[in-house]
């Protein structure tokens, strides 16, 4: 699949990160999954209260520290350095664990090398040699969240859409995706089937219906 980004230009992981902060809404409890949403804490706006959960028994998480003041005693589940915030707390991973089975996050944010048009997520493994060898937390985090929000580029880097009809990699979680972030429009899972909420400038519903290459509502 070839893509053409004469008429539209991509969301920058920063851009992409402070799309999906400004959803989430005041007095949210949220986990930020290792990779890419680890940097959503960074762009939450100012004066939303919104309690970061990381995997490793961190409650309270704060943005990345500046640099030269890191502690690499205070490290986020993909061990980079956060900072805390006031109030904030350290505990056992079996805590932790209890919290992402126990429906006591309200949203988590998870990278994804596939999503379904139905809310199915592949996100830990391709299948290769090299690949790691167990789900580890996502799976938890998937199906003990109340939402599940994918965070991901819309295409591989052979041009092929992440979104599919059907995952081919192993799964995640079935059903679990509710919104999708992406570098070029974010959709909602729905039992209609896939919704574009909204699209960089001079991105058409046209044009992502080609990239894609499954229906999409608006």
């Amino acid at each position: 699949m070839t893509m053409t980004t004469s008429n539209y230009q991509r969301r920058t992981k920063e851009q992409l990160a402070a799309r999906v902060a400004a959803d989430i809404f005041d007095g949210a409890v949220v986990n930020l999954g290792i990779g890419q949403p680890t940097t959503v804490a960074n762009h939450l706006p100012s004066g939303r209260e919104v309690i970061l959960h990381s995997e490793n028994g961190i409650l309270g998480m704060g943005p990345a520290p500046a640099a030269g003041e890191e502690d690499y005693d205070v490290i986020n589940a993909g061990k980079q350095p956060v900072t805390l915030m006031p109030g904030g707390a350290f505990f056992h991973h079996a805590d932790s664990f209890s919290m992402m089975r126990g429906g006591h996050l309200d949203i988590c944010v998870l990278g994804a090398f596939q999503v379904s048009v139905t809310g199915d997520l592949a996100n830990w493994s391709t299948g290769e040699a090299g690949s790691i060898p167990a789900v580890g937390g996502a799976m938890d985090l998937a199906i003990g969240a109340k939402q599940t929000w994918v965070m991901m580029d819309l295409l591989t880097k052979q041009g092929v859409s992440k979104i599919v009809e059907s995952c081919s990699y192993p799964l995640t979680g079935i059903g679990c995706v509710k919104r999708i972030y992406t570098d070029l429009a974010t959709f909602a899972c729905t039992t209609q089937g896939l919704l574009m909420i909204d699209a960089v400038e001079g991105m058409t519903l046209a044009e992502l219906g080609r990239l894609v290459g499954l229906p999409i509502s608006a």
